[in-house]
């Protein structure tokens, strides 16, 4: 890893902080997730959806599991 310095108002640094302390994570690591999720986002290996031939909201999707 390469260590870099990132400015923040200070506002935003004490915020950050206090997110970090809740989630139990460093600073860094927020930091680095946040950049990940944002804007080196990895492409789907493998299946990312499964298609029966029914349109249902994305938060029903597992419901092609179910049982009738």
């Amino acid at each position: 890893m390469i260590k870099t310095q990132v400015y923040f108002p200070e506002p935003d640094l004490r915020a950050l902080h206090q997110a970090a302390k809740s989630a139990g994570k460093s600073v860094a690591e927020m930091i680095r997730e946040a950049v990940r999720r944002t804007w080196l986002r990895e492409t789907p290996d493998g299946p990312v959806a499964l298609w029966d031939g029914k349109t249902r909201p994305a938060v029903d999707h597992d419901s092609i599991y179910d049982k009738p």
